[in-house]
């Protein structure tokens, strides 16, 4: 049985406990259960603190979990990124008081305060400056304010928060985080329930970014139409009971579908949205 982590809390919990329900998992009922099994699946789900499922999965008595990016670099665990999966993306940057500080060599034998010591302390032997670091648990806005750094680093989303603290970003962001699918490293990379998990997490994703466009077209115009609807390998075309004429069926991304069925009809096709896709295996 495939033993998943998966986050009990915060931004992470609610988006993975919907993919999972996409993908036809079940998954728990109330927030307070810490396990689950889902025997027509064979998965056995463990929801823990987000800040804890990599160092689960790296110890190998769980196989797989779902956690941030950040969160995997921070806690310095030996696991790594397998899946991607384009939710609570956020940036991770650091902020000070405005003038303060451009870029990360003013911040040489000064002070940062941050949740994530882990990445930062990397960030910062990568690139050679010696700063020190000072782990904060929860928010680190007021660190400044209160003399205990001079610096913060944080995740940013808004940067809302950031701005009502009187500080600004500064400097390249020093990583981009989104939700993950992990795994301890070396682990075998070709386990069928793995390949069967992330097969389908894969055709959620498709599912959301994707419409299914139906047109027909004149063949002259064929050409035109497929280099504007490539789909994801290649479209379906069929010929139609006129001569001269085909319908083409391709996939088309969802934020772009309105734009693609105008120049369409710019080559004189005439196209339609059939529907989203609801259930895609890659």
């Amino acid at each position: 049985m495939l033993r998943i982590a998966v986050p009990n809390k915060g931004s992470l919990s609610g988006p993975a406990g919907e993919m999972l329900h996409e993908a036809g998992y079940q998954q728990r009922r109330e927030s307070k259960e810490l396990r689950i099994v889902d025997p027509v699946n064979e998965v056995e789900f463990f929801y823990l603190r987000p800040r804890d499922i990599a160092i689960y999965v790296s110890s190998g008595r769980l196989d797989i979990g779902i956690t941030g990016r950040d969160l995997l670099v921070d806690s310095g665990a030996d696991a790594e990124e397998i899946l991607p999966l384009g939710f609570a993306r956020s940036t991770f940057r650091f902020a000070a008081k405005p003038g303060t500080a451009t870029g990360i060599e003013d911040l040489k034998g000064r002070t940062v305060a941050t949740s994530y010591e882990g990445i930062v302390a990397g960030h910062l032997a990568e690139h050679g400056v010696d700063a020190s670091v000072v782990h904060l648990d929860g928010a680190v806005e007021t660190a400044i304010e209160l003399g205990v750094a001079e610096v913060i680093a944080d995740v940013v989303e808004t940067g809302t928060s950031l701005r009502n603290a009187g500080l600004e970003v500064f400097g390249e962001p020093i990583m981009k985080s989104e939700a993950v699918v992990i795994r301890r490293t070396g682990a075998d990379a070709e386990e069928p329930k793995v390949q069967q998990f992330l097969r389908r997490l894969q055709g959620v994703l498709v599912a959301r970014t994707y419409v299914m466009m139906d047109y027909d077209c004149r063949v002259e115009q064929l050409e035109k139409a497929v280099a504007l609807t490539p789909g994801l390998e290649s479209p379906t075309v069929s010929p139609l009971h006129n001569e001269g004429w085909v319908a083409v069926r391709a996939m088309v991304p969802s934020k772009e579908a309105q734009r693609i069925m105008d120049d369409l009809y710019d080559i004189g096709a005439r196209a339609i949205l059939t529907t989203a896709i609801h259930a895609c295996r890659l």
